[in-house]
């Protein structure tokens, strides 16, 4: 193995992969010090290299723990057998007493390693080139785990976009770029179909790392899905000029979100709707079509309510004890206000925070409650 044509090419790698130099280094650092010990060296030393891609050279030190004559067992001890945890038995090639260190090195101390420059070597034998390689691959390998489990957690709660490769169970995996991400069942839309080769963007759930690599979580389904695909679609939202307060959302249903300006000058509503609806759409297009009720948020917790029971009209709300709200309706705009299977009522405590009894106006001995 020579070894200037060997780290060039380890050098290449590092640059075509895009993986840390650092992690490289301390691999063919490693790799180069078993080669050298191998071929060159005795049993028990201890062997370092420190390695220059840019220069392709190589340096080699062996390593002695500095240590005085109270840390040796004595002849005495070694043959009765006695064991110690603080002493150590002598090995002149990993040990050296003080006064010899010192000769080499005045100011070293007791438990101090002393470094001992080699010989440069410039090839190495068949089998310690081999297992240098081995060891090289395999940090090259880690590093690339590393890199890209990095490069994924970062994403974390960001929206990413990726293809259907396949169907494994009931997971869907999808091309994210460069590697796969997961999407569990229990993060998929119900009823969205998952078809080899459709194109999806998907909310980044959390990112793990294992001995084969990064899995990446995905989901359809988080609530923070739709205000990150709002922030994609409304610039307004992205430059902080409008904020979402919150969500509640029935994945694949209906959404309902809470939204307010920090500039007086910008209508929460019109900024994140768009113009005839463009912006709101191209969100529920991207969810398959899930039903999104954008309100404005306030303060004041009874317009808040009021609000939130959109698209019905409210007369009147009354806050009481325990977070419970009182809302009344006219009579024709019950059902809306309940909606399908209590579906909109539902929406709106959550959105809230307040557990909502809707009562028609007419009759405010009938309610109905979530």
């Amino acid at each position: 193995m020579d070894i200037k044509r060997f780290i060039s090419a380890i050098a290449q790698i590092v640059e075509e992969k895009g993986i840390s130099e650092e992690k490289v280094l301390e691999g063919i650092e490693k790799a180069l010090g078993s080669a050298y010990k191998k071929d060159y060296g005795k049993k028990g030393q201890i062997i370092r290299a420190k390695v220059s891609l840019k220069t392709g050279k190589a340096e080699f030190w062996q390593i002695k723990q500095v240590v005085d004559k109270k840390m040796i067992y004595s002849e005495e001890e070694l043959a009765k057998g006695e064991q110690k945890e603080e002493k150590i038995k002598f090995n002149p090639e990993r040990h050296i007493l003080i006064k010899e260190a010192k000769k080499i090195k005045p100011k070293i101390k007791v438990g101090e390693e002393l470094k001992l420059k080699l010989k440069p070597k410039e090839r190495f034998g068949r089998i310690a080139a081999q297992t240098a390689k081995q060891v090289i691959l395999q940090e090259v390998r880690e590093a690339q785990k590393e890199t890209l489990f990095q490069e994924y957690k970062e994403k974390e709660g960001e929206i990413i976009s990726g293809i259907v490769q396949r169907e494994s169970g009931n997971n869907v995996y999808f091309d994210i770029g460069k590697t796969q991400g997961i999407l569990p069942p229990e993060e998929q839309i119900i009823g969205e179909e998952y078809r080899g080769g459709k194109r999806f963007r998907l909310y980044v759930l959390k990112v793990e790392q294992t001995p084969k690599g990064p899995l990446i979580f995905l989901s359809r389904i988080y609530p923070k899905m739709v205000s990150k695909l709002f922030e994609i679609e409304v610039p307004e939202i992205s430059s902080g000029q409008v904020e979402i307060k919150s969500i509640a959302r029935e994945p694949g249903s209906r959404t309902k979100i809470a939204v307010t300006s920090k500039d007086e000058r910008v209508d929460p509503i019109g900024a994140v709707v768009g113009q005839r609806g463009t912006r709101v759409m191209a969100v529920t297009s991207e969810l398959g079509g899930e039903k999104i009720d954008v309100i404005e948020w306030f303060k004041d917790p009874e317009k808040f309510v009021a609000n939130s029971l959109s698209p019905a009209k409210v007369l009147e709300v009354k806050l009481l004890s325990k977070n419970k709200a009182q809302v009344f309706v006219p009579k024709d705009q019950l059902s809306l206000a309940i909606g399908k299977d209590g579906q909109n009522v539902r929406l709106a405590a959550r959105l809230t925070g307040w557990k909502i009894d809707v009562v028609s106006k007419e009759n405010e001995m009938e309610g109905e409650k979530t």
